[in-house]
């Protein structure tokens, strides 16, 4: 099974800093683990202020 390198990026939202990791995906919000940054729909916002997409910034952990 060859995993998506790219899976590994990690996106944080600029107004609370909640982390969005691809490689875990949130699979309660039907996100499923390796989902690529690129795949979370548009309408998506962060589960903890509501922001979207556009608020958040990649980041190296």
């Amino acid at each position: 099974m060859n995993e998506n390198p790219s899976a590994n990026r990690s996106w944080m939202c600029l107004i609370c800093g909640f982390i969005y990791e691809e490689s875990k995906g949130m699979p309660d919000e039907g996100i499923a683990p390796g989902t690529s940054w690129e795949d979370v729909p548009m309408n998506w916002a962060c589960p903890e202020c509501g922001a979207r997409k556009d608020d958040f910034e990649m980041v190296a952990l």
